[in-house]
């Protein structure tokens, strides 16, 4: 889905969401499904894991083919509720994409 400027809603609310071991944590969540209440539900974090784990594997696989020296990977993820479920976002709100990536390589 392609998320821009009219899809992603100014609307937050605090929600709790399950992490491991069954513990719960209040989560800033972000609508983007127009009215849905972000409120209502149970929610994961693993749906916002797995998405982090995602973006996390995809950069690996260019890191690997590109090899260089060193690495080092820096975004910012917000969190959204779509459909009923987390979702993690790689937007700000502006809806500009927050990612750094610094490489090095030695001769």
């Amino acid at each position: 889905m392609n998320y821009d400027d009219e899809m992603i809603s100014d609307f937050s609310e605090i929600i709790p969401v399950k992490v491991a071991d069954g513990v719960t944590i209040m989560v800033e969540a972000t609508s983007l499904g127009g009215d849905e209440d972000v409120g209502i539900g149970d929610f994961e974090f693993s749906d916002v894991t797995d998405a982090i784990e995602a973006i996390a594997n995809s950069i690996t696989t260019t890191f690997d083919k590109i090899k260089p020296k060193k690495a080092s990977v820096e975004f910012g993820v917000e969190i959204g509720v779509e459909s009923g479920k987390l979702t993690a976002l790689l937007v700000k709100g502006s809806s500009k994409t927050n990612l750094k990536i610094t490489l090095h390589w030695e001769n």
